[in-house]
């Protein structure tokens, strides 16, 4: 199985002429439960992002990074299953703090995975397919929905969640970032299936299923 590949400060879309403080006047610093669009982020995932960014306040995410706005480029790129990975949202933590980033990916597959992944990831029984390591996951999953017209109704998708810039690989707690990775790739995954209309949520537990498969 292929498993798909994944910047300044101050990309996550805020914008506009800076104020006296040389912040752009649109900046806004707000809680994990209101990036990429207030609806893609559970109360779940954010304590979870604060494991892995060691934060609790983010930089509001731009405009274009909801989960609406991913679920309708999806569905307008099909049926092409050669469309790379798109960003369907990017973090940040705040100006003035220690700099962090991650990224919110989605990608289209052309069929469910197969083949063994990497020893770094753990194999967890969301969707199709899901795969932990400790500075990122990906979110197999299947949709039947009538918003996909392109491709039968029917596509295999990869929501992807990775930490950006050059982390070092962690010495502990390993456990706890795959599991945070997890969840956050299962909140973003789940949000995508339900504006998508997927059949079922696309297979998609409520809440993430942490225990290897």
């Amino acid at each position: 199985m292929a498993v798909v590949g994944l910047l300044a400060l101050g990309a996550a879309g805020c914008g506009g002429d800076g104020d006296k403080d040389g912040l752009p006047e649109d900046y806004k610093v707000v809680a994990g439960t209101q990036l990429c669009g207030g609806d893609a982020i559970s109360v779940d995932a954010a304590e979870a992002l604060k494991v892995i960014a060691g934060a609790s306040r983010f930089e509001a995410s731009s405009k274009e990074y909801t989960v609406a706005n991913a679920a309708s480029d999806l569905a307008s790129a099909m049926p092409g299953v050669t469309v790379g990975r798109e960003n369907a949202c990017r973090v940040f933590t705040p100006i003035g703090t220690p700099h962090f980033e991650f990224d919110i990916t989605w990608e289209l597959a052309d069929d469910a995975p197969t083949g063994t992944p990497s020893p770094k990831f753990t194999v967890l029984k969301m969707g199709e397919k899901t795969l932990a390591a400790a500075d990122k996951a990906y979110v197999f999953f299947a949709c039947r929905s009538a918003k996909l017209v392109g491709s039968g109704g029917e596509a295999h998708m990869v929501i992807g969640v990775e930490r950006g810039g050059m982390p070092r690989d962690p010495q502990d707690n390993v456990k706890g970032l795959k599991d945070a990775y997890a969840t956050v790739a299962h909140s973003f995954s789940l949000a995508m299936a339900k504006e998508l209309r997927c059949e079922k949520n696309g297979g998609l537990p409520v809440k993430p299923v942490l225990d290897p498969a």
